[in-house]
């Protein structure tokens, strides 16, 4: 009986190792296999993952052009439309006609719709040119309502080299009073990059912003006070 019960201790105490072996090897398995569905995870750019990056704010300062009209007339300005793709905040990059990326590791501070609308109010603001102006829905009683759609906001190669920041907005200019066009025209802004970095392109997005804010600010002020001098 004494080698039985011998055996039977010996058992006993090397059972929970076994145990615990296997239980480690299972555990670094699923840790290893984990990692790996992961990693692909990451490869692929899996929404479910979150890539460091930097962002990005461009604010462009439009001084106002001696040319510009000064008018008594107030202006309300409706939020800003596009597509979805167009107003992510992904900076989107076009390399051939047919296709369209982004920049990893690269995004806006603000959808380009809002920094449309920024900029555009600020110009105008700032050019003390106008009696009022303010975003839709702020209390002002605008005698025209500004109706923006950006339709490009993207670097686009264009079979160059380098990219160039494209801008492009339609704008209509409502008179509130008759519910009637008074004007309507659609703006494009493309300023070529530095180079390839993304802080080049940015900066390129920066000036073609510029550009097309100074376009709509200036069109706005001119559009309305010629419609204001007309008989309605």
């Amino acid at each position: 009986m004494k080698p039985m019960t011998i055996a039977v201790t010996r058992h006993s105490a090397a059972s929970p190792r076994l145990r615990i072996d296997c239980r480690r090897r299972l555990s670094l398995a699923g840790l290893a296999i984990a990692c790996a569905l992961l990693a692909g995870c990451s490869l692929l750019g899996s929404g479910g993952t979150r890539e460091r990056g930097t962002i990005y704010a461009p604010d462009p300062r439009v001084a106002a052009d001696p040319s510009w009209p000064t008018v008594q007339w107030q202006l309300a300005i409706s939020p800003a439309t596009a597509a979805r793709m167009t107003d992510s905040l992904r900076i989107a990059v076009r390399p051939t006609p047919d296709e369209l990326q982004v920049y990893k590791g690269a995004s806006w501070s603000r959808p380009p719709t809002q920094m449309l609308e920024d900029a555009v109010l600020r110009a105008l603001e700032d050019s003390g040119r106008i009696g009022a102006v303010a975003r839709q829905g702020s209390g002002i009683n605008g005698n025209y309502k500004l109706v923006m759609d950006l339709r490009r906001f993207e670097a686009d190669y264009a079979g160059a080299a380098v990219p160039s920041a494209t801008i492009e907005v339609n704008a209509k200019l409502l008179h509130l009073a008759d519910q009637q066009v008074a004007a309507s025209r659609t703006f494009l802004a493309a300023r070529p990059a530095a180079d390839t970095a993304v802080p080049a392109v940015v900066a390129s997005f920066d000036a073609a912003l510029a550009d097309v804010t100074r376009q709509i600010a200036g069109w706005v002020l001119v559009a309305g006070q010629q419609h204001e001098q007309q008989p309605h």
